[in-house]
């Protein structure tokens, strides 16, 4: 059982459609405020309509996330929905559970030798535990995930590392899970181009940027190579 995360991206990809993962991120460290006074449900909307396959949403404070939008995300699409955050407690995995969010990303390099042991927390809880790699000397940690995700930034440099999409090509052949490329997509071309190594992408900063969220999103789902 896949839990609706996996479910919804693999069913994206059966109808012909990119598997997608639209974030609603509020704020960047670069950037700075991405939410420009618009409403999270207006966003929402948008990436239902232009054809997501699931939601993501993160929590940390530093990226100026709360848990009380986690829940008004969850309750507000039909879609599944992915918390982002630096998780390192059960406690974190249980009160995801409570709100009904579909999934959870537990970032290996932290976690290191117990992400074994929370995804395997998140699976009782029956949560799908996306597992972030950046090196692939962190796959080893990620060997019971069924879903993996290659982050192309150092997530411990807070964006201040661009990124590679050349990390997605280089780590993805060795993943055997289900596999999401993030982080530094900011095209259509470069959609298609982690494509080629992966069955889906997460996309936040260039969504929230968007100036028509609605019509820029349709755009990489129903993007063809």
């Amino acid at each position: 059982m896949d839990f609706g995360f996996v479910d919804s991206l693999k069913g994206a990809s059966k109808r012909g459609k990119n598997a997608v993962i639209a974030e609603v991120k509020v704020r960047s460290p670069i950037h700075g405020d991405l939410l420009r006074g618009r409403r999270i449900e207006d966003i929402l909307m948008a990436y239902e309509k232009a054809g997501a396959a699931a939601i993501s949403y993160i929590t940390a404070e530093q990226f100026s996330g709360n848990f009380e939008t986690l829940k008004k995300i969850v309750g507000h699409t039909d879609l599944p929905v992915l918390r982002k955050d630096f998780i390192r407690s059960r406690e974190e995995v249980e009160r995801t559970a409570e709100v009904e969010a579909a999934a959870l990303l537990l970032i290996a390099r932290h976690l290191k030798e117990r992400t074994a042991e929370m995804v395997d927390f998140c699976y009782d809880h029956g949560i799908e535990p996306l597992v972030e790699v950046h090196h692939a000397e962190d796959l080893v940690y990620a060997e019971n995930a069924r879903a993996v995700l290659i982050n192309n930034r150092d997530i411990d440099r807070m964006e201040r590392d661009g990124g590679s999409l050349d990390v997605t090509a280089k780590i993805a052949e060795k993943i055997r899970a289900f596999k999401v490329s993030g982080s530094g997509i900011g095209s259509v071309e470069d959609l298609l181009f982690v494509l080629q190594y992966v069955d889906a992408a997460l996309i936040g900063t260039a969504f929230m940027m968007a100036e028509n969220t609605e019509g820029f999103v349709r755009q990489f789902v129903e993007a063809r190579r």
